[in-house]
């Protein structure tokens, strides 16, 4: 059995839950209540995803090889903080 690596992102959404996204997978998002159902209900989607791709002879995309990161950006009055380095 093959093991798979995939990234997901949890968003947070205003009536309560998990929107979950996997970048890897376009089209392949999911919703659970609370974070553990979010992780379990995209583990499903995953599946499900994968399921299709390999019933249609296409090639599975993993994340393997993916880094994840986030970046900071300042931003005031719309425009964003811009830094210079200067050596000398």
């Amino acid at each position: 059995m093959k093991i798979f690596n995939y990234n997901i992102f949890l968003r947070p959404e205003p009536e309560g839950g998990y929107t979950v996204f996997v970048p890897s997978l376009p089209g392949c998002i999911t919703y659970g209540k609370d974070i553990a159902e979010a992780r379990e209900m995209a583990k499903d989607a995953i599946g499900a995803y994968l399921h299709v791709l390999k019933k249609e002879g296409k090639s599975i995309p993993t994340d393997d090889q993916s880094i994840v990161a986030s970046v900071q950006i300042k931003s005031y009055g719309g425009r964003q903080e811009q830094h210079q380095r200067v050596y000398a």
